[in-house]
């Protein structure tokens, strides 16, 4: 056994003794003799702190964080510390910066458990006041933002509070780096939406007549082989509780569908979708069964997007892109990046019917989109489909 080791076993028995002036000064010669000793700087601080010396507790718990600056214990100490020492702005921000560091997994004692309920509830407090503080500087200002910049700027405080996670793009195979990532994109990009939203009636109708004629064709939306490493469909692959109508699949049309939908064709025939060869353009009737739920998963090349135009949305049915949750609204359509991690949700007991499509991404300029275009149809001609 060491001398270090000695003395620090003789500081635990004086504390244990409740000789804390002891148990101090031992502790003192410790962390002299070995600065490195953590564990030895937060006894000291709980000795110092006992005497009611706060000063001297809180630069013990400094030392210990020169030693490590991420120590968990030692970063929840000093904001201990300095709520007991009434620096209540300074323990909340030190509260904060200690639960960063939370470590997963650990088995917590009771005490401990106590602790981290009351460095929580610090924490919240503390959002809630910085928000709120946000919150008065964006409605306080000028010009006023509107109702999307206020939607992207709570949506920041959100981020920065670390009440949502950041999502980004990751698309399965494709990434272009530059385009905005964006889990809803502002109907501005898309001027054609109010035109399509006018034909709803009329593309319900011709859902609705498809779903009960028998000559219809639907499928699977997801079908792969078995063997394929696409694991973030193994709970769909190949069920009819997800399933599609497709009325252009992979650049082909469908004509079984897509002969009894004209008015569906004529209205897609207006939208700027891709056009590659044996990949798009893509567009269908997504039918989603009854207690169905999608799992989060992500889409394959973030230069499209994605268009939903909700025709049959019974009561339960939620869609999450990301950290924005949205209902489908009949009517209403939306364009959001399929790249980031999305999921939907059918908690009704009827069906749930959705026109979707893909589009280009407003990012790309023309000459971007054509060699899009020439790199996926070479990739195609010359080494097939992409696992």
């Amino acid at each position: 056994m060491t001398d270090t080791e000695n003395l620090e076993i003789q500081a635990d028995r004086a504390a244990a003794s409740g000789d804390i002036a002891a148990a101090r000064g031992l502790l003192e010669a410790v962390t002299r003799i070995s600065p490195e000793r953590i564990d030895s700087w937060l006894k000291l601080s709980a000795m110092a702190r006992a005497t009611g010396d706060m000063a001297a507790a809180l630069d013990a718990v400094s030392q210990a964080l020169r030693v490590d600056p991420l120590h968990f214990l030692a970063l929840l100490s000093r904001a201990r510390l300095l709520e007991a020492a009434g620096r209540a702005g300074e323990a909340a921000r030190a509260y904060v910066r200690a639960l960063a560091q939370r470590p997963s997994g650990e088995v917590e004692t009771p005490a401990l458990k106590a602790v981290l309920a009351h460095a929580d509830a610090m924490q919240a407090s503390y959002r809630d006041g910085v928000a709120a503080t946000w919150r008065r500087a964006i409605d306080n200002g000028a010009p006023a933002p509107t109702p999307d910049e206020r939607r992207r700027l709570d949506r920041f405080a959100s981020n920065a509070l670390r009440r949502t996670p950041v999502y980004r793009s990751d698309p399965t195979h494709y990434f272009y780096p530059g385009l905005t990532e964006r889990e809803f994109h502002d109907r501005a990009e898309f001027p054609w939406l109010a035109a399509l939203e006018t034909q709803t009636d009329a593309i319900r109708a011709e859902f609705e007549a498809l779903f009960e004629d028998r000559l219809a064709q639907a499928e699977p939306y997801v079908q792969y082989p078995a063997d394929v490493p696409v694991r973030q469909w193994a709970a769909l692959n190949n069920s009819m509780d997800w399933t599609a109508f497709h009325l252009l699949n992979s650049g082909v049309r469908v004509a079984a569908n897509a002969d009894r939908c004209p008015r569906t064709m004529e209205a897609l025939a207006l939208i700027p979708q891709p056009r590659i060869a044996k990949r798009s353009p893509n567009a269908m009737f997504s039918l989603l069964k009854p207690r169905t739920r999608i799992p989060p998963h992500h889409g394959i090349a973030n230069t499209r997007l994605v268009c939903h135009l909700p025709l049959v949305v019974p009561e339960g049915c939620v869609y999450r892109v990301g950290a924005e949750r949205r209902e489908w609204m009949v009517g209403e359509a939306f364009v959001f990046d399929d790249t980031i991690e999305h999921e939907a949700v059918n908690d009704s007991d009827q069906p749930r019917a959705v026109l979707i499509f893909d589009v280009w991404h407003p990012g790309l300029s023309a000459a971007e989109r054509a060699a899009v275009t020439r790199m996926m149809e070479a990739e195609e001609t010359e080494h097939g489909a992409p696992l």
